[in-house]
C-alpha cells in the first residue's frame, strides 16, 4: 500500500518552467528584502545563476527542474529559520559541489571563504548522510564537527531535510521509510535541540505520514472532523480571559493552536487512551508585547489572571522563565480546568520569547548581539566538542550517547552552593558527579539529595539539590556504565577501564613475548593480530588482557608454524557451526525486487518474524538482513524500526504479503470492559463460535467492577484481526481492545 495519494505528474512547458523558477526566486527576494544591504542583491543573483546553470539538466524524482529544490531550501532558511543573505546563498549552492562541475575553489573565488566553508560542510554532510553505508553514525560525528565550527551548516541541512520530507511522494517506498526513520532518529531531535519547534513537529508528522500511514490518516481525519467544535470551545475558553486581560492595559495576542499529529499519537500510546480522551488536542497561546525589563513580571501577571478565571493543576506548572531550557526556550506553561470539565494547556510568552521558540538558534543570535555572557548554546557546543574529542568511542555507541546526552529533554538540579546545572532526563547522581569534574566522578561513592543519603545510581529529578560524597579508595568499574546517560560520564569511565586493562595487559605481553621468542618468531603487531584472529578476539589489547587473566593459555601455539619471524596459524580442524547468513545472490533475489513473504517464493527465501513486534500478514512491514539470522521481518512501527532504518538503510529489503490462508499467526489482544455476568462467555462465544478463530490462551482479571482480559489468538492476517477487534468492541460493556505483541 502506498503511503500517500499520488500527486499529479509534473507537466509544464519549458517557457512555463522558466516563469515558475523566476517566480520562486522573486519569492525568496521578497522574504529577504528587509535584510538586503548594498551589494547583497547582486551576490544573491550571482549565486542563483550559478546554481541554475549548474543544475540545468537535472530533474527531481517528480520531474520538476532541480533548481526549485535549492530555491525552496533557501526560502525555508530565510522565512522559517530566520537566517540571512549568506545562508540563503549557501542554500542555493548547497548541492552544486557534490552534483555538478562547480568546485569549491569556484565558490571561494566568487563568494569568499566564509560561504565556501559552509558549502564544504554541507557537501560533506550530504555525501555521508544520504549514502547507503553503515557509516551512518561515523558520518553523524563529522556533521557535529561542522556544527561546532559554524552552526549555520546544520540549520541549512535541517531546511534541506525538511524540504525533502515535504516532497517525498514520488520516491520508492523503501527510500521513504529510510529517510523518514533517519529524520525521526536524528534530524527532528536536532531541530528540537536548536529550538526549532515548528520544524521538529512538522518533521515528525511527515515521517509518521510515511511510516504509519493508516494511523496518520486516522488522526488527521479525526482532527478535521472535530475542528468546528474545537474552534467553538477555544472561543468560549478565550472570551472571559480576553475581557480580563484587556482591563490590564497589556498589549497581547491570544489564540488556540492544534497539537501535532505525532504528539497526539504519542499521548494515545503513552497514556493508553483513545483519541476522544486526549485532552490536549490544542494549546492556548498568549503572547505579551513587553519591554525587556518587565517580561517576567508581565508573564506572571497573565498567569495570575488565567488562574483566577480557571483552576490550575498544580503539578502541571512549567516555569521556563526562571530556568530557560538550554536551547534558549523561555515560557510559562500551565494546565487549567476549562468549561465542560476539560483540561486545557496554556502557554504564556513574550514576543521575544516567541521568536526564540519559533526560530531557535537564529533568533538567539539576533538577541545575543552586544551581550557579554556565554550563552547556553555556547556551553552546549562546548560539551559536544568535548564529546567529539574522545576518538576512542565506537560510532554507533556515540550516536546513541549523543541522543541521550544532547538531544534529550533536560532537568535542572542545584549544587550545594545553589548553582544550577542542566542534565538530560534520566541522569543519575554519578552523571552529576562527572559533570562537576572527572576526579569527583571517579571517586564518587554516594550522594546526598535534598540532604538524604542516596546511592550513585539514584535518578535525579528537576529541582533536586545534590552533594557528592567521595572516597580516595573508590575507582570506576564496568557496572557504572549501566547507570550513566551523559556522554562525558560514559567516556571517562571507559577511559579509566581501558587504562586498567592496559596495565593488566602488560603482564600478558610479557607471557606472549616469551612464547613467541621460544618459537623463533617476533613479538610484532602483525603476529599479535594473527593470533588474535585465530582465537576470535577483536583486538591485540583484548588478546594480551585475556592472556594475563588466564582466559586463554596459548597451548594451541604449538600448532602454529613459523615462516621467517612470522607465525602462520594452522588450518582450522574444529568445525564451528555458523548460522546461515542471508545474502542476495544465494536466493537469486535482486535488491530492488519486491520480496513476497508467504507466496510462491517463500520456500526460496529464509526469513524469520522479528520477536520485538511480531508482524502478521497485512501489517506494514520491511525486511532486514541481519548478520547471523538471515532475513527478519519487522513492522514499520516496531520500536526498533527507526534505529534499524536510520543506521542500516542498505540492509533493508522491500517486502509485502501474499495471501495464504494455510498459515496462522499468534497475536495477543488486551480487552478492557465492565465486569458483568457472562462477559467471558460473550467474548469466547464471539471468538471461537461465530468467527471460528482459535484461542491459544486467555486470562481475565476483574477488580472493582472492571475486568482486564488477555487473549492470545491465531489469525491468518491483519484483516481477520481487525474484524475480530471491531466485533469485540461492538459487544455491550467492552471499552477497549488493543493489540499487543505476544512473547
Amino acid at each position: 500500500m502506498e503511503a500517500t495519494e499520488p500527486i499529479q505528474s509534473y507537466n509544464l512547458s519549458e517557457e512555463e518552467e522558466k516563469k515558475e523558477i523566476l517566480r520562486q526566486y522573486r519569492a525568496l527576494l521578497k522574504v529577504l528584502k528587509s535584510k538586503l544591504k548594498p551589494g547583497d542583491k547582486m551576490m544573491l543573483r550571482n549565486a542563483f545563476e550559478i546554481a541554475a546553470e549548474a543544475h540545468k539538466t537535472m530533474r527531481r524524482k517528480s520531474g520538476e527542474p532541480y533548481i526549485l529544490h535549492p530555491l525552496a531550501v533557501a526560502k525555508i532558511c530565510a522565512e522559517e529559520i530566520g537566517l540571512g543573505i549568506r545562508s540563503a546563498i549557501c542554500a542555493l549552492l548547497h548541492d552544486t559541489v557534490e552534483d555538478t562541475d562547480v568546485t569549491l575553489e569556484d565558490i571561494q573565488r566568487e563568494f569568499g571563504s566564509e560561504i565556501s566553508k559552509i558549502v564544504d560542510g554541507l557537501t560533506k554532510i550530504s555525501t555521508v548522510m544520504d549514502s547507503n553505508t553503515t557509516q551512518q553514525a561515523e558520518n553523524f560525528k563529522k556533521i557535529l564537527l561542522t556544527l561546532t565550527d559554524d552552526p549555520r551548516v546544520i540549520l541549512i541541512k535541517l531546511a534541506d531535510r525538511l524540504h525533502n520530507m515535504r516532497t517525498m511522494d514520488h520516491m520508492k517506498r523503501d527510500k521513504q521509510l529510510k529517510i523518514s526513520s533517519e529524520t525521526v532518529y536524528v534530524y527532528a531531535p536536532l531541530a528540537h535541540r536548536m529550538g526549532l519547534y515548528n520544524i521538529k513537529t512538522e518533521m515528525e508528522d511527515l515521517a509518521m505520514k510515511y511510516m504509519e500511514p493508516d494511523t496518520y490518516r486516522y488522526i488527521a481525519q479525526k482532527l478535521q472532523d472535530t475542528k468546528r467544535e474545537r474552534t467553538r470551545y477555544i472561543n468560549d475558553f478565550i472570551r472571559p480571559l480576553k475581557e480580563k486581560l484587556d482591563k490590564t492595559g497589556l498589549s497581547f495576542e491570544i489564540y488556540g493552536r492544534p497539537k501535532s499529529i505525532h504528539s497526539i499519537w504519542t499521548k494515545i500510546k503513552k497514556k493508553g487512551v483513545s483519541f476522544e480522551e486526549v485532552y490536549d488536542l490544542f494549546a492556548i497561546r498568549i503572547i505579551v508585547n513587553a519591554v525587556p525589563e518587565k517580561e517576567k513580571e508581565d508573564c506572571w501577571k497573565v498567569y495570575s489572571i488565567i488562574t483566577d478565571a480557571y483552576n490550575p493543576s498544580p503539578e502541571r506548572l512549567r516555569d521556563w522563565l526562571s530556568n530557560p531550557k538550554s536551547n534558549g526556550y523561555e515560557a510559562l506553561h500551565t494546565t487549567v480546568m476549562g468549561p465542560q470539565g476539560k483540561w486545557v494547556e496554556v502557554q504564556i510568552r513574550t514576543q521575544r520569547m516567541n521568536e526564540i521558540a519559533e526560530k531557535g538558534l537564529a533568533a538567539h543570535w539576533k538577541y545575543k548581539e552586544g551581550k557579554e555572557d556565554e550563552s547556553r548554546f555556547d556551553k552546549w557546543f562546548q560539551q559536544i566538542r568535548e564529546a567529539l574529542s574522545n576518538q576512542e568511542s565506537n560510532s554507533l555507541d556515540f550516536l546513541q550517547d549523543f541522543k541521550t546526552s544532547f538531544l534529550a529533554e533536560e532537568i535542572y538540579v542545584y549544587t550545594p552552593k545553589g548553582d544550577v546545572k542542566m542534565l538530560p532526563i534520566g541522569a543519575t547522581a554519578l552523571d552529576f558527579a562527572f559533570s562537576v569534574h572527572t576526579a569527583v566522578g571517579s571517586k564518587c561513592i554516594g550522594a546526598k539529595v535534598n540532604h538524604k543519603l542516596v546511592p550513585i545510581s539514584y535518578k535525579l529529578k528537576s529541582g533536586d539539590q545534590i552533594e557528592i560524597i567521595t572516597s580516595a579508595k573508590q575507582k570506576p568499574n564496568s557496572e557504572w556504565l549501566n547507570f550513566v546517560v551523559t556522554s562525558k560520564a560514559k567516556s571517562k569511565i571507559k577511559d579509566t577501564l581501558k587504562e586498567e586493562k592496559r596495565a593488566i595487559a602488560e603482564d600478558g605481553k610479557y607471557i606472549l613475548q616469551r612464547k613467541l621468542e621460544g618459537m623463533g618468531a617476533a613479538m610484532s603487531q602483525g603476529n599479535m593480530e594473527e593470533i588474535a584472529t585465530f582465537y576470535k578476539i577483536n583486538s591485540s589489547l583484548d588478546l594480551l588482557y585475556d592472556i594475563a587473566v588466564k582466559k586463554i593459555d596459548l597451548k594451541e601455539l604449538k600448532e602454529f608454524s613459523v615462516l621467517g619471524d612470522k607465525v602462520v596459524p594452522p588450518k582450522p580442524v574444529k568445525v564451528v557451526e555458523e548460522k546461515p547468513e542471508y545474502t542476495e545472490n544465494k536466493t537469486g533475489v535482486k535488491k530492488d525486487a519486491e520480496l513476497i513473504i508467504f507466496g510462491e517464493s517463500s520456500d526460496r527465501i529464509m526469513y524469520t518474524l522479528a520477536n520485538c513486534c511480531k508482524p502478521i500478514p497485512g501489517d506494514d512491514v520491511f525486511g532486514f538482513i541481519t548478520a547471523g539470522e538471515g532475513l527478519k521481518i519487522h513492522r514499520t512501527n516496531c520500536p526498533n524500526a527507526a534505529r534499524l532504518l536510520a543506521n542500516y538503510g542498505h540492509r533493508v529489503v522491500k517486502t509485502k504479503w501474499a495471501k495464504n490462508k494455510e498459515i496462522s499467526f499468534l497475536t495477543g489482544l488486551k480487552i478492557i470492559g465492565l465486569d458483568d455476568v457472562g462477559v467471558i462467555h460473550k467474548i469466547t462465544n464471539l471468538i471461537s463460535g461465530e468467527l471460528r478463530v482459535n484461542i491459544s490462551a486467555m486470562t481475565i482479571e476483574a477488580k472493582d467492577g472492571v475486568f482486564e482480559g488477555n487473549v492470545r489468538v491465531f489469525v491468518h492476517d491483519k484483516e481477520e484481526l481487525d474484524n475480530l477487534v471491531n466485533q469485540l468492541l461492538a459487544l455491550p460493556g467492552i471499552e477497549r481492545v488493543d493489540r499487543y505483541d505476544t512473547e
